[in-house]
């Protein structure tokens, strides 16, 4: 079947109606890639840009991305959130350098203008030219209004102490682009309890940053590819679990609960299981039950097109996805605690973190078969990729063994690229 838009390459093809087998032209073609830019990242969708506890007081700002635009989260008053493109109004230069940082306002270094927090243009040098010889020479047109030359501004929401933005100003509300499904577990981790920072991770991984989605709307993959989760029972094919999708199979929520390590039918024949395998520190493991849980040991939650929502055992994190071209993308963790733990759980959260980020006990597995998939893809853009574990269809399961979730994103992912 070939895309039924003239945007598509018409050698883009799917073998069926369905999503179960996905070209790999998606994840190589650069035409797709930048469609895929306007559509998920710069219109009609939130994406994540940070925590609240990230910019803890007035004037303090955090330089990140929406799809590969330079935005600025700011504090620009004592309850408000600002997020503004970081693209100058004069010459369209990315002004702000710094990842972090406390400013009064915005000043662009190359010809000195300036904003305010929340991105209106206050000064213009030479706005009015230069007295010389009894007369003004130059500045400004007579109509020149500040008022019509702010940077833009991106609509926010904010909740649960996480702020999301889009450049559509016309965007549905938050809660119901998650829908009640996935809302409640965006709830669950953020409960209202404020958030406390305690570190970051980032890693430039070479492959298609739709890989990342899937790759948490898979749990095949991580009782077989992950030794620790398999080993150590974190996660794996015969823990109680469910998979749910909002009515749009974009986001989804990977939900499990710890079982027992060691031997089980299921994992016995698995290479990844090594029955020997000794941890020299128990602390990594040393998991203690949360009452926010309310019993799930996991849960992963995928928002699409830009965030991870991660709360693995007592390890909670955002993972943000930032394209940087068809075939790379930026990976960012931001590990946070409760205000309100203990010292002995946040030294608890930090440690177990180290399953995670580039260099993860875990999570290294991922960007390593990533990178090998996308090179694949390259070499051979006219195969297509199988993702028919549990049948051809898309619905919610309440067991692992099965790939209906990435069926669903791609079900969605056909629906509005293919308008």
């Amino acid at each position: 079947m070939r895309f039924q838009s003239e945007t598509f390459p018409s050698d883009v093809r799917w073998e069926s109606e369905g999503t179960s087998r996905i070209p790999f032209k998606t994840y190589t073609d650069d035409e797709i890639y930048k469609l895929e830019l306007e559509r998920f990242f710069y219109k009609a969708h939130w994406c994540y840009v940070g925590l609240e506890a990230e910019v803890p007081k007035v004037g303090d700002f955090k330089r990140t991305v929406v799809g590969e635009r330079s935005v600025i989260m700011t504090r620009s008053a004592e309850d408000e959130i600002s997020v503004v493109e970081n693209v100058c109004a004069h010459r369209g230069m990315r002004f702000c350098r710094e990842r972090h940082g406390q400013v009064k306002d915005f000043i662009c270094p190359y010809h000195q203008w300036s904003y305010t927090l929340k991105g209106d243009l206050q000064g213009v040098p030479f706005r009015r030219g230069v007295k010389q010889d009894g007369k003004v020479n130059g500045g400004m047109p007579a109509d020149f209004a500040t008022a019509d030359h702010g940077l833009t501004k991106l609509k926010v929401a904010r909740r649960g102490g996480v702020v999301f933005a889009s450049f559509d100003q016309n965007v549905q509300p938050f809660e119901d682009f998650l829908g009640p499904e996935i809302l409640g577990y965006f709830d669950r981790l953020f409960n209202g309890r404020p958030l406390k920072i305690l570190g970051y991770n980032r890693q430039r991984i070479p492959g298609n940053w739709k890989l990342m989605q899937e790759n948490i709307k898979d749990p095949y993959h991580p009782g077989l590819l992950h030794t620790w989760f398999v080993t150590f029972g974190l996660w794996r094919a015969d823990n109680k679990s469910q998979l749910v999708m909002d009515e749009h199979f974009r986001h989804a929520a990977m939900i499990s609960t710890r079982g027992t390590a060691g031997k089980a039918d299921q994992v016995t024949q698995v290479s990844s299981f090594k029955e020997s395998m000794q941890l020299h520190d128990r602390r990594f493991i040393d998991i203690v039950p949360e009452a926010w849980w309310g019993g799930p040991s996991a849960v992963m939650t995928t928002i699409f097109p830009s965030v991870i929502l991660q709360q693995q055992v007592n390890s909670v994190s955002t993972r943000h996805i930032q394209p940087t071209g068809r075939g790379s993308f930026d990976f960012v963790w931001t590990h946070f605690g409760f205000e309100d733990d203990t010292p002995e759980m946040q030294e608890r959260r930090l440690r177990q973190a180290n399953l995670f980020g580039p260099a993860g006990f875990v999570s290294a597995d991922d960007g390593e078969v990533i990178e090998f998939s996308q090179e694949a893809f390259e070499s051979k853009p006219f195969h297509r990729t199988l993702a028919e574990l549990g049948g051809r269809g898309v619905e919610n399961t309440d067991h692992m063994v099965t790939e209906t979730l990435i069926r669903g994103m791609y079900a969605y992912w056909r629906k509005v690229m293919e308008s």
